[in-house]
């Protein structure tokens, strides 16, 4: 919506004046600002908060809530962030240069300055003042920030270090009482700072303080009573003031405002003020604000009106471009470095040939027009129930479809739109276009289709079961599957012993398909003649209780029951011999039964020369006695076999190794050749779990032991450590469990948590928790390059945390607490995961959570832990007598090649040059 410059827009009742009322804050608000891009605006109040607003990009027209009158918005402003800091009222806010910086004042005597890449971050807290801050300024180019309290002084703050660089207080010292704001202001080219409320002789004036050594001999004079705020114009100007020369000359434009009601504009090429407005007001000027262009000014009073006033180039002259005003910056002060982060400071000074270097091998950001240090927003999407993972389709209907009823009259098919997501606008029409006033009402046809159906619709009413039979119920029931488990009725629960009488083959792990199951005992329903009803049915079931059937894809796990073992055996009727599913609830395992051949595939493709194939037979008669095989084949070619003397449960191998485990608690294993390794191993009792990953074997065992040995050495890593400390309650069981290469033993549990053994601290160890805090509101996904190739994707640690992948992306949006503990958090999170894959003895991802770490602690200025991990890395620089405990490599990787990898990271911070420089001068010392 442009602005309404035209007195007949204004009458027009039709135009809009009021675009949005905002109704956040809870007490007076005092000041507003827009950023320089115009995307946001920020307001501060008197309940010591600080807004900022963005435009709702998806929203339409709607009445303020809770208004008595009809108040209606035609612009959605949201507040996107709410920034906490201030123990007083804000009466000030200034956006810095590149809008890096937001700076804000209160009567609690200091001044705030926040990271406006990253609300609500804080870069520093400046303390100094005693009395009031009732105004602050930047520097155009950002080397210093400028504030005037109540304690007649004004300081000014250097941004390299946000330390005191000067104090200004003669010219404020005959200054007697107040005002309600000082609000000063730093002129465009950065020569001036021009104060509020400075006495001379007795006289008000505004203060004029030169750049060139803070000096303080000239001043704005004129107005009868205190100037309570000064505006620059953003611009820089050029004319031709006298007559007599022929270069125009380059000045700035500045407007003051007094508690005498009266408005100056001045030049500060003229002695004298262009144009002084008397009797503007009825009260106190409060504020005052330049367009982009600079030739339009809007002035606001204590007495509730707003001034508009509009000059033309001939009145002010015509302004720089932004090339030619950049390019005057650069030729007085020196090209600025401000690299699109936070932590760059335009006013950096590179100290080092060597960081010069690094900061010339950075890439460049694209160029987009004349304006190059403007961040690129982030596309986030929207979440699905926490979930970033999948993106959400937009799928909003323009058809809607039109029935009739039995009586005659239209029915509109209610179809769902899921809501809109809340995406944000860029910034508002008065700084992007300078096209007319738009208003809301639209020519523009619906683009809704209206299908008309000749059908006749009934309501949809809950059908009378309680005529029906149970056959038709179940029909009813049955229907279209739509991914969810069907509801099964009562009369299919009928006759489990004919179930177990039909059921074939021998008892597997895994329980039979419930679809099945019930399909056929519909068909046996359907045979009958004599349907049955349900009140009926109930009084003849008087053996078994109905029991719920198990899932389709049960597997064999691990549960606790109750503390006395009770073991349950499920018989086959087409088997002689019976098998056996064991519980040993003691130890809260559960054996898993093989059937009477099972066959593991180690390596090579099903059918084909190179596969390598592993396979048990069972329960082979042999005269009076059974024996049993285990069988190696390799493209269908057997190239060994053993006899068992006990019947097999569950085999295992690979490259390296075969191993066997059998119903006498025994325990094999073979040498590629088919070869003994030892006597059979004897375990406390049946094993449940066995995994092998090259010459490392695990097992569990059912009473819940945990055993890991190394087959090349014949030493046990592992020995009988028992999992009842991990898995405790009737409701934990192990969901899956696995063997690293390097041995480590992995467990995880139903309730979400991973642990592993570490046998040099003797106990287990949580390594993952999908219910982990930590992991929900860490915001290390800020600091990874989005061209940066994800090694998280394999690992052991990446198996157990595929969920963590989700909401991790959102952290820093979804995070409502301060900065600080957000800031706490993500070091945790990160931290745990480097030192779980140092447990896990993961190198690669070792080396990912490395790099992440030190890229956050950049990010984050954090430099007592940067320089703790390059001390680590770095080592000793010289040999000693004594023996040191440092070690140049860690999971096969050289220390010190991590170390010259992570020191340009530490470089892009121009804050840790001399950190970087220190570590790289060292480093290439020991090389040398």
């Amino acid at each position: 919506m442009s602005p309404v410059r035209d007195e007949k827009d204004e009458k027009d009742n039709s135009v809009p004046k009021m675009l949005c009322q905002m109704d956040n804050h809870l007490a007076c608000v005092n000041c507003v600002r827009w950023s320089y891009s115009g995307k946001y605006l920020a307001s501060g109040g008197d309940d010591k908060l600080v807004m900022i607003w963005q435009t709702g990009k998806y929203s339409g027209m709607s009445s303020v809530f809770g208004s008595s009158t009809k108040v209606v918005n035609v612009e959605q402003w949201k507040c996107v962030s709410t920034l906490r800091g201030h123990l007083g009222d804000v009466l000030d806010v200034a956006w810095s240069p590149h809008d890096a910086w937001l700076a804000t004042c209160s009567i609690d005597n200091t001044i705030v300055v926040w990271n406006a890449l990253k609300f609500p971050e804080q870069i520093a807290v400046l303390r100094g003042h005693t009395g009031l801050v009732k105004g602050v300024t930047w520097d155009p180019v950002g080397k210093y920030l400028a504030s005037q309290s109540d304690d007649k002084s004004l300081r000014v703050w250097r941004t390299l270090d946000w330390q005191l660089e000067e104090t200004i207080t003669e010219p404020f010292d005959e200054c007697g009482g107040t005002t309600h704001v000082l609000r000063l202001g730093w002129s465009p080219d950065g020569y001036y700072i021009v104060s509020a409320h400075a006495m001379n002789n007795s006289g008000p004036t505004a203060q004029i303080v030169e750049r060139d050594g803070w000096k303080t001999s000239m001043d704005f004079v004129g107005h009868r009573k205190a100037v309570t705020v000064v505006r620059f114009n953003p611009n820089i100007f050029c004319k031709r003031i006298k007559k007599s020369s022929e270069k125009p000359q380059q000045y700035s434009c500045c407007a003051i405002g007094s508690r005498d009601r009266s408005l100056s504009i001045w030049l500060t090429a003229l002695k004298r003020p262009l144009v002084v407005t008397h009797d503007l007001f009825a009260n106190s000027v409060l504020d005052i604000s330049w367009s982009k262009t600079g030739f339009e000014l809007l002035c606001c009073s204590w007495d509730g009106t707003v001034a508009f006033l509009d000059f033309t180039s001939d009145e002010i002259g015509t302004p720089l471009t932004l090339e030619e005003k950049q390019k005057l910056h650069q030729n007085i002060y020196g090209k600025s470095l401000f690299l699109n982060n936070s932590n760059h400071n335009p006013a950096q000074i590179i100290e080092t040939p060597a960081m010069l270097k690094l900061q010339q091998q950075q890439p460049k950001p694209r160029e987009n027009g004349t304006q190059v240090n403007v961040t690129p927003v982030k596309q986030t999407q929207p979440l699905v129930n926490g979930d970033m993972s999948t993106p959400v389709k937009q799928q909003y209907g323009n058809k809607q479809i039109e029935t009739r009823t039995p009586d005659g009259r239209r029915r509109i098919t209610p179809i769902f739109i899921a809501p809109q997501p809340d995406e944000l606008g860029e910034a508002p029409l008065p700084f992007s276009t300078t096209r007319p006033p738009m208003f809301s009402s639209s020519t523009e046809q619906s683009k809704i289709v209206v299908e008309k159906k000749n059908e006749v619709t009934v309501p949809h009413r809950l059908d009378d079961t309680r005529s029906r039979s149970p056959k038709d119920i179940s029909k009813k029931i049955e229907g279209p599957s739509t991914g969810m488990t069907p509801i099964q009725a009562m009369s299919a629960l009928d006759g489990k012993s004919d179930k177990s009488k039909s059921s074939a083959g021998p008892t597997s792990a895994a329980s039979p398909s419930v679809e099945k199951s019930i399909e056929k005992e519909n068909s046996q329903e359907k045979d009958s003649n004599k349907p049955k009803s349900l009140s009926v049915k109930r009084k003849l079931d008087t053996g078994d209780k109905i029991k719920r059937p198990r899932k389709e894809k049960e597997t064999s796990r691990t549960l606790f029951t109750t503390p006395v073992a009770v073991p349950v055996h499920v018989h086959s009727a087409t088997e002689k011999e019976s098998t056996s599913k064991i519980i040993y609830a003691s130890s809260g395992l559960q054996l898993p039964v093989v059937s009477r051949v099972t066959t593991v595939q180690i390596s090579g493709t099903i059918d084909t020369d190179s596969s390598l194939v592993l396979e048990l037979e069972n329960n082979i008669p042999a005269g009076s006695v059974t024996l049993h095989k285990l069988r190696c084949v390799r493209g269908g070619k057997q190239l060994w076999e053993s006899v068992l003397g006990s019947r097999g449960i569950c085999i295992a191998g690979n490259s390296h190794l075969a191993c066997v485990a059998c119903e006498d608690h025994s325990f094999s294993m073979f040498s590629p050749s088919g070869r003994r390794l030892s006597p059979s191993l004897v375990l406390d009792s049946k094993a449940s779990v066995l995994h092998c990953s090259g010459y490392f074997v695990m097992v569990v065992t059912c009473q819940g032991n945990l055993f890991v040995w190394n087959l090349q050495s014949m030493k046990a890593v592992i020995k009988n450590e028992s999992l009842v400390s991990i898995i405790s309650g009737n409701t934990v069981s192990i969901s899956s469990s696995s063997l690293t290469e390097q041995g480590i033993p992995v467990i995880s549990l139903n309730n979400g948590k991973s642990y592993t053994f570490n046998p040099d601290l003797g106990c287990w160890l949580i390594i993952s928790s999908k219910q982990d805090p930590l992991d929900r509101c860490s915001d290390y996904h800020s600091c990874i390059p989005k061209d940066n190739t994800d090694v998280r994707d394999s690992g052991p640690l990446a198996l157990l945390q595929s969920h963590k992948h989700r909401a991790g992306n959102q952290a820093s949006r979804l995070f409502k607490s301060s900065h600080t503990l957000q800031q706490a958090s993500t070091t945790s999170h990160i931290e745990n995961q480097l030192a779980a894959a140092l447990v896990l003895k993961s190198g690669k991802e070792y080396k990912f959570w490395l790099i992440t770490y030190v890229r956050y602690m950049v990010q984050e200025g954090l430099e007592l832990k940067i320089r703790d991990v390059c001390d680590d890395l770095l080592g000793p620089l010289y040999k000693t007598s004594t023996n040191s405990v440092w070690e140049a490599h860690i999971l096969g990787i050289r220390k010190r090649s991590l170390l010259e990898e992570i020191l340009p990271i530490i470089g892009t911070n121009l804050r840790l040059q001399r950190l970087f420089t220190e570590y790289k001068e060292q480093l290439d010392m020991v090389r040398s």
